[in-house]
């Protein structure tokens, strides 16, 4: 089977998944700090979406430090299988996530003029949080395609 930048069990693997769950840890950080985030069930969706990525990044970044220390192959069919599933599945949640809430912070900021007339909102934490949340889908999308490039090497 091929080693590929970002295949589980490398260094480039580690840092791809240390980088998802960063970004995803500070995009639910920003948004949290935003007042009134959570009367809005898009932004309530990133979170969990968010949240979920850290969880899976997390494991699965410790998985490959696990390899990388004691020199194991994660290489097998079954366990590239798990990824990709995960991976698609999170890709998925996240990129609709950050679809949903974008879509609800250009209502408000453009479209009705809420930032506007209520600076308690504070949309650009918003914003913020939402660009974080797509730079963790990037990562993700190169992470599911990579993994989904060695399903297809088995």
């Amino acid at each position: 089977m091929k080693v590929l930048i970002g295949s589980p069990g490398t260094v480039s693997g580690l840092m791809l998944r240390l980088g998802q769950c960063l970004f995803a840890g500070a995009s639910i950080a920003l948004m949290v700090s935003a007042a009134g985030f959570s009367s809005y069930t898009a932004f309530c969706y990133l979170i969990a979406s968010m949240g979920l990525q850290v969880l899976w990044s997390l494991g699965l970044g410790f998985l490959d430090i696990y390899a990388l220390r004691m020199k194991r192959d994660l290489h097998s069919p079954v366990l590239i299988s798990l990824f990709v599933v995960g991976d698609w599945v999170t890709a998925t949640l996240s990129l609709a996530a950050a679809c949903s809430s974008a879509g609800v912070t250009v209502l408000f900021a453009r479209d009705v003029g809420f930032c506007r007339s209520y600076p308690q909102l504070e949309c650009s934490k918003y914003e913020i949080s939402i660009v974080l949340a797509f730079m963790t889908w990037l990562l993700i999308a190169i992470s599911s395609l990579v993994m989904f490039w060695l399903l297809a090497s088995v």
